[in-house]
């Protein structure tokens, strides 16, 4: 079987904050994705991954999901991983993600002494957690 692209499938709570938030921070919009107050979804990256974010009731009715949503408070549904291009880079990112209003839950720093990674972790206003890295190495 043979996979043409991947993308991820994720709910909110507010569309609109959503598509603010991830604007703030440079994701592109995915044309011909987006639908109002149902759906945002950008495209990340030079390989163009897709990452839809549903409106909580849309994403549950119209995927014939019958359980909770993961209350992203209490656990964690995914990481993604953004590479950055420098150590100020991942910076930059944990400044923008703060100014847009998302937080931090890990500060920019050297992860890895064995290999020099450096990043941070950053969750956005519905939880939905994202790391950044730049190897240094």
């Amino acid at each position: 079987m043979k996979t043409k692209q991947i993308w991820a499938n994720l709910s909110v709570q507010d569309v609109e904050r959503t598509r603010e938030f991830y604007s703030a921070l440079g994701f592109r919009f995915n044309e011909g994705g987006d639908k109002g107050d149902e759906l945002a979804s950008f495209v990340v990256g030079d390989n163009d991954f897709v990452v839809h974010f549903f409106a909580e009731e849309i994403f549950k009715s119209e995927r014939g999901i019958d359980s909770d949503i993961a209350d992203l408070n209490n656990g964690n549904e995914v990481m993604f991983t953004v590479s950055a291009d420098s150590q100020e880079d991942v910076d930059e990112w944990a400044r923008e993600v703060e100014n847009a209003g998302g937080t931090l839950f890990s500060e920019p720093q050297t992860v890895m002494e064995t290999e020099p990674w450096y990043g941070c972790g950053f969750a956005d206003p519905d939880g939905h957690k994202w790391n950044v890295f730049y190897n240094g190495g």
